[in-house]
């Protein structure tokens, strides 16, 4: 991996490539009609007043000074917090590379940023959640030491269950 492939925080000229790497992960997750956000509603959640959402990125082959230059992967993170230790954690919410550019570390190399934010900043954990049917990534993660938290389900509520509360 070079200089120019080491993880960076996101910036707003990544946001159209960005989106596209969206529209990936989810037709990767076979949901490919499922994504409703725009560029506005990422440039808001990332860089508006209040951010409580981040990203990380990895640049492509492009230089990595070339703005808004192809993307080769990005990590979409947010802070979470432990009652039971006290202190914050981060949930990655997306992890994504581009198929070409797999099997290069830049998966790896986003996941450890992640950690040594964690280890930083004295968080607890970094949390993310996989599909059932993704072997792959399930390798990937363990190989890494993650361990799969089997005794919790996740629980949704959206749409009109969410607008009934």
């Amino acid at each position: 991996m070079t200089l120019s492939h080491i993880p960076r925080p996101a910036r707003e000229a990544d946001l159209p490539e960005m989106l596209r790497l969206i529209h990936d992960l989810a037709e990767y997750e076979r949901e490919p009609d499922a994504v409703m956000t725009s560029e506005d509603d990422l440039r808001r959640a990332l860089f508006g007043e209040h951010p409580a959402v981040f990203a990380h990125v990895v640049d492509g082959d492009t230089d990595p000074s070339e703005v808004g230059g192809e993307l080769a992967g990005m990590a979409i993170w947010f802070l979470t917090f432990s009652t039971w230790e006290g202190v914050h954690g981060i949930h990655l919410e997306d992890l994504y590379v581009r198929e070409r550019f797999r099997g290069r570390g830049y998966g790896r190399a986003l996941l450890s940023t992640l950690a040594a934010i964690c280890v930083e900043r004295g968080y607890a954990r970094l949390e993310w959640q996989v599909l059932d049917w993704n072997e792959p990534a399930i390798g990937f993660y363990k190989k890494l030491g993650a361990v799969p938290m089997d005794e919790w389900t996740t629980f949704r509520l959206s749409g009109d269950a969410l607008r009934s509360q």
